[in-house]
């Protein structure tokens, strides 16, 4: 989508507060107030975002205080991926607010601007990566893992310095091609945009690099700036061995540094790094968040998919409407002979499994649909996600998922 899409009217708030698109001259007074309550980095990545036609002003919003920016926040579109089912999305980043008006819901009022604006966008979900809980009060919830980081015991062993190097602008689809060749392994995946791309290559908060063989691109990878070590993300390989080089070339940018890895589990880079790395249980938690403004019309659009799987799994449920209640609501899906039909709304139901449906509280319905552990896993961990009477049914629905996300920042 292009920066088409008009932006709502000014909307006055409280104490004579006003939210309403940014323009370029609050450019100055917006990168000022992110490097203040972020990173310095953040400045040159609003900039980025807002110059670049693919984004626009449109995307960023501000709250004034006559001529003054105290708070702001930046929607970016993005695109799902789940099974062969692209879901349009947005992610909100970049936001900030003045510690002079903290505690006046200026968060709160950006974040209802930007569900809006991803609405109008035609996003289904949001998907983010942000301060722990507090996202939490404005819909989202945590749902998909964010893959472990590991320490590099020992560099593969091998011959000279890799010809690692520095991309360049040409070589976007020879990298966007080798993450698309890596994300094909998950069943969720978040990929680049090609706008993000752009970004990556001019921002500072992380590196791109490729390793060329023969005047081909064979790997590509992100790092952070050697501060305290290095963190090679976003790793992707044509095969085991230029993932072997890519890695030695990462190490021989910081010899005496620790570097750690992603682990993008079942990828070239994974199994090619296996024997290099110190593998470390993980001791806390991390995930990204995920916002599902309308369940219906997510699960619309999932009707494909969901179809596929009852499919695969040999049952035919044709008469039968798949019936998913979030409690204070429910969802019907009728079975046809040839498909799934439209998704039905209704009202409270707080007994599903006595029309053979099932129980998932809302707060929990991403993790069930974009999760790691399906419904029979969470069945285990939460007495309000249950199928009682069709278990096969809905484990077939609503498997495991494995899943792979980029982001514009790193979230390590």
């Amino acid at each position: 989508m292009t920066a088409t899409t008009g932006f709502p009217a000014p909307i006055s708030l409280a104490d004579g507060l006003v939210l309403r698109q940014a323009q370029p001259a609050d450019l100055d007074q917006i990168g000022t107030l992110l490097a203040e309550r972020g990173e310095p980095a953040d400045a040159l990545d609003h900039r980025l975002v807002v110059t670049d036609p693919d984004a626009g002003w449109s995307a960023c919003a501000v709250v004034v205080d006559g001529d003054r920016v105290v708070s702001t926040a930046t929607l970016l579109d993005e695109e799902v991926r789940i099974g062969s089912v692209h879901l349009p999305a947005g992610q909100v980043e970049l936001v900030a607010t003045d510690r002079e008006y903290e505690g006046r819901g200026l968060v709160r009022a950006l974040m209802r601007w930007a569900h809006d604006r991803s609405a109008a966008r035609g996003h289904v979900m949001q998907a983010m990566i942000g301060i722990p809980y507090f996202y939490r009060l404005f819909g989202y919830e945590y749902a998909i893992d964010i893959p472990p980081a590991q320490t590099v015991r020992t560099p593969p062993p091998g011959e000279g310095t890799p010809a690692l190097r520095a991309a360049r602008p040409s070589e976007i689809p020879a990298m966007a091609a080798l993450q698309d060749a890596t994300q094909s392994r998950f069943d969720v995946a978040m990929p680049h945009s090609a706008a993000c791309w752009r970004w990556l290559l001019a921002h500072e908060a992380s590196n791109l690099w490729v390793l060329e063989q023969a005047d081909a691109v064979v790997a590509v990878g992100r790092t952070t700036p050697p501060d305290d070590g290095v963190l090679l993300a976003e790793a992707a390989a044509r095969d085991e061995a230029a993932a072997r080089d890519l890695l030695r070339g990462v190490a021989a940018l910081v010899p005496d540094s620790e570097v750690r890895v992603v682990h993008r589990a079942g990828t070239v880079t994974a199994t090619a790094w296996q024997e290099f790395l110190d593998y470390e249980p993980r001791k806390q938690a991390e995930q990204y968040y995920v916002r599902i403004p309308d369940v219906a019309a997510l699960l619309g659009r999932l009707r494909p998919l969901l179809w596929h799987r009852l499919t695969t799994a040999g049952m035919d449920r044709t008469g039968r409407d798949i019936v998913i209640s979030t409690f204070g609501a429910h969802y019907r899906i009728p079975v046809h002979a040839d498909g799934l039909g439209e998704v039905v709304a209704g009202g409270a139901m707080q007994s599903p499994g006595i029309v053979g449906g099932a129980g998932v509280a809302p707060d929990y319905l991403p993790a069930l649909l974009f999760g790691p552990h399906g419904i029979e896993g969470l069945t285990r961990i939460r007495p309000d996600v249950y199928a009682r009477r069709e278990e096969e049914l809905f484990q077939a629905l609503f498997p495991p998922l494995t899943a792979d996300l980029l982001t514009y920042y790193l979230p390590y």
